[in-house]
């Protein structure tokens, strides 16, 4: 459920000396709960594409573009995938740079996880709203142990598995419908 939540905005780790860059511009705002790291990698003229791979500043690989979206690129290290600004990508001798190695960029990945999940954790209490797909209210939760959560809707109670439950844009949500949840409470 954490996919991509992360973007991060690169440690302050210069782009290789021999670099080609132009004149750095703003980087977005991280998304809520992810690190919000000092950027000193300048923009380039064009942006990485996907498949790309990206190397550090020694020209060491820290892995591949998996995708974008004209404002961060998802950088694949092949252990974990972080969104990155845009604006952190450099040109150097073998391509496009990060100021990151592979071991960084990951150890930042991991920890910026370690925090979505633990912020999502301190929102599932009793009493939290919990929205379905779409943004729907669905209902809220009445108890909870180790491994289900009970979510009290206007149909009745649903006893549903922990892992259901994730971060959504307000809140705690599960990846139903409302028609969905009433459909699997009736056992259709």
């Amino acid at each position: 459920m954490y996919r991509y939540a992360l973007v991060l905005a690169l440690a302050a780790s210069p782009i290789a000396a021999n670099a080609q860059t132009a004149p750095a511009s703003p980087a977005p705002a991280p998304a809520a709960g992810a690190p919000a790291l000092a950027t000193t990698a300048p923009a380039t003229g064009a942006a990485p594409t996907v498949g790309a791979t990206i190397f550090d500043a020694q020209g060491g690989t820290v892995g591949t573009i998996a995708s974008s979206d004209g404002t961060n690129a998802v950088v694949d290290t092949g252990t974990a995938k972080a969104a990155v600004p845009l604006t952190s990508f450099g040109t150097g001798p073998k391509g496009p740079t990060l100021g990151m190695t592979k071991a960084e960029l990951d150890a930042a990945a991991s920890q910026g996880a370690a925090q979505a999940a633990a912020e999502f954790k301190s929102k599932l209490t009793t009493g939290a709203t919990v929205y379905g797909t779409g943004g729907a209210s669905l209902g809220t939760i009445k108890s909870m142990d180790a491994e289900f959560v009970t979510l009290t809707t206007s149909k009745g109670d649903a006893k549903l598995p922990l892992a259901s439950f994730g971060p959504g844009p307000q809140g705690v949500t599960i990846g139903m419908t409302a028609a969905q949840l009433e459909a699997a409470m009736a056992g259709k």
